[in-house]
């Protein structure tokens, strides 16, 4: 058997640079609820930190922009270190903000100390877009656990 060792040169997603939209600039935020010391904001700006809901249940953070974008790519990071439970997000679309249209629906489980940590990248190819929406079901067993975003990033 003949064989030889190949060097990798391999990026992953994660460590792949993208042109991230400006949200501060482009967009404005919409949400059901806030608390006061992790505010939306931080988790739409580079190393802002992350958003919290001020209350438990069902939650919706909606991006409406100021003119309509192309979007080639989304990423979401959900972290949970302190309370395990099953969690669902809506991510959904629109071109005139009052039909959306969705580009995924997805659960998964927090447990730590293994699992506190969910990145997701969604490729996409996207046009007009003037709105994009988020809706997070922090427990599904409808539990008293605050639904929060680590990271939203669109290029």
């Amino acid at each position: 058997m003949r064989k030889r060792v190949i060097e990798r040169d391999i990026k992953e997603a994660s460590e792949v640079e993208h042109a991230w939209l400006n949200l501060e600039a482009v967009a404005q935020v919409e949400i059901t609820s806030e608390d006061e010391a992790f505010p939306v904001e931080a988790a739409l700006v580079p190393g802002g930190g992350c958003w919290r809901a001020a209350a438990a249940g069902e939650q919706t953070i909606r991006l409406l922009f100021d003119a309509a974008q192309k979007i080639g790519m989304i990423r979401l990071i959900f972290e949970e270190n302190s309370q395990e439970r099953t969690q669902e997000f809506v991510l959904r679309w629109s071109a005139d903000r009052q039909s959306y249209h969705d580009i995924a629906r997805q659960q998964y489980n927090f447990s730590s100390p293994d699992s506190t940590r969910e990145l997701e990248d969604y490729v996409v190819e996207l046009h007009g877009v003037s709105a994009l929406e988020l809706c997070i079901i922090p427990d599904i067993s409808k539990g008293t656990a605050r639904a929060s975003l680590a990271e939203w990033r669109i290029a």
